[in-house]
């Protein structure tokens, strides 16, 4: 297996200002080739400093991809730190100058002097053609790899990694076929996942096992890399079939889509429709269920009732209900489900109310407890959940269960032995 480093270069991705994103574009690339990436570093925009990062990565890895500092100014220093680390000189391409010339006139515009120095490769180096920048990016081959310059604004390294580096990596690996398998899991505490399938999955090193962990969602990846399909396949069946049957409903998706489009594929393809009634949750049901194009297939309506006189005025809520329950209530979320779905004549309808935070609360449902109300043709039941007191994260799982509660009784699965994660 090949290994791989990252380096993204900027003194400004050591701020809080900003974020490198490239990196795990680049990672996701190279997994898909079957490189591992062993570390990713963050250097600053500093000669020595670089050089001695690019030159240890090389130490380790077979290939080495460092984004950023490709630029015309002085600060831009990874062309002289790659050539030092490699032992090379930079020398002058009048092919590039000639490159960076026809971009400025195509622009109109005057060549600034020190845009010259991106002309300069390392020797010995490939120039990577950048027809999104003046920056072209550079790979060195190495004994067993390369390194790999590239510039650093995502709109000119995206298309370079896909374009120019990919197709390149993929004639330096060993022939190889990488299939991958992914289940997507609710209803389940990480935890109580690992230790139900970790059994199995760690009698095997091919294929690869990647746990992922969201609110409320979590996703396994198989990945085997082997020389042919079949091969590939057989072993994903030798270890994701047992996966499979010991997560039994709680996995919804087997090949990463979200629950939202599991969901809107289920209901159209029974020529079935929902509505949601949120209060706590402020619409995020519904914005998920419109996430994709197509839900107009099968989303019928949202009821945003935040307020006790909003739940009156549009559902139908008896005042006596709210004043005798409380808006957060099995019997509020309950009534807010069944008359969402009879108004809206959906199939199926989802509501939720609950203390978000940080205020709010009592003594019986302190901040954090959410009711979640299912409409079904057969009946209409309420669920009471606790999710702390993290407002952000409350809504994020409130939203979560609704939708999995809401797949779970268009699939006519018992919702009784659903468990908060």
């Amino acid at each position: 297996m090949k290994h791989a480093e990252i380096i993204a270069v900027g003194s400004e991705l050591l701020t809080a200002a900003h974020i490198d994103t490239n990196s795990l574009f680049i990672t996701e690339q190279l997994n898909r080739l079957g490189i591992d990436v062993a570390e990713k570093h963050i250097v600053l925009d500093d000669l020595p400093r670089l050089t001695d990062a690019i030159r240890e990565s090389l130490s380790r890895v077979e290939f080495v991809l460092v984004s950023g500092g490709l630029g015309p100014t002085e600060d831009d220093v990874t062309r002289a730190a790659a050539a030092a680390a490699l032992g090379r000189e930079l020398v002058f391409s009048a092919e590039q100058e000639a490159v960076l010339v026809r971009r400025f006139a195509r622009l109109n515009r005057k060549m600034a002097e020190n845009n010259r120095r991106q002309a300069y490769l390392i020797d010995g180096a490939e120039a990577l053609p950048n027809p999104h920048g003046t920056a072209p990016g550079q790979l060195y081959r190495t004994e067993d790899g390369g390194l790999f310059l590239l510039p650093g604004p995502p709109r000119e390294l995206k298309p370079m990694m896909t374009e120019q580096v990919v197709p390149r990596l993929t004639h330096m690996l060993p022939p190889q076929v990488l299939l991958t398998r992914t289940f997507r899991i609710a209803g389940m505490g990480e935890s109580d996942m690992d230790a139900l399938i970790a059994p199995v999955y760690t009698r095997f090193s091919n294929p690869t096992t990647t746990v992922l962990a969201g609110p409320g969602d979590l996703s396994v990846t198989l990945c085997a890399r082997c020389q042919t399909e079949i091969e590939a396949g057989e072993l994903l069946k030798e270890v994701g079939d047992p996966i499979a049957a010991l997560l039994g409903d709680r996995a919804y998706s087997f090949n990463d889509d979200p629950l939202e489009v599991v969901i809107g594929n289920l209901l159209r393809a029974r020529g079935e429709t929902v509505a949601t009634a949120e209060s706590c949750t402020g619409g995020m049901i519904a914005v998920r269920l419109n996430e994709y194009p197509g839900s107009s297939d099968f989303f019928t309506a949202s009821f945003v009732t935040y307020t006790d006189e909003q739940k009156q005025r549009l559902l139908g809520i008896p005042e006596e209900m709210l004043e005798s329950h409380t808006a957060v209530s099995d019997a509020v979320a309950v009534a807010m489900a069944d008359n969402a779905r009879l108004r809206s004549g959906a199939t199926y309808a989802v509501s939720t109310t609950g203390y978000a935070g940080p205020s709010g609360g009592t003594e019986e449902n302190p901040v954090g407890t959410v009711f979640i109300g299912i409409a079904t043709p057969q009946q209409t039941r309420a669920f009471r959940y606790r999710y702390g007191a993290d407002r952000n994260r409350v809504r994020l799982l409130s939203t979560q269960t609704a939708l999995d509660l809401l797949r779970r009784a268009i699939l006519g699965i018992d919702l009784s032995t659903w468990r908060q994660p």
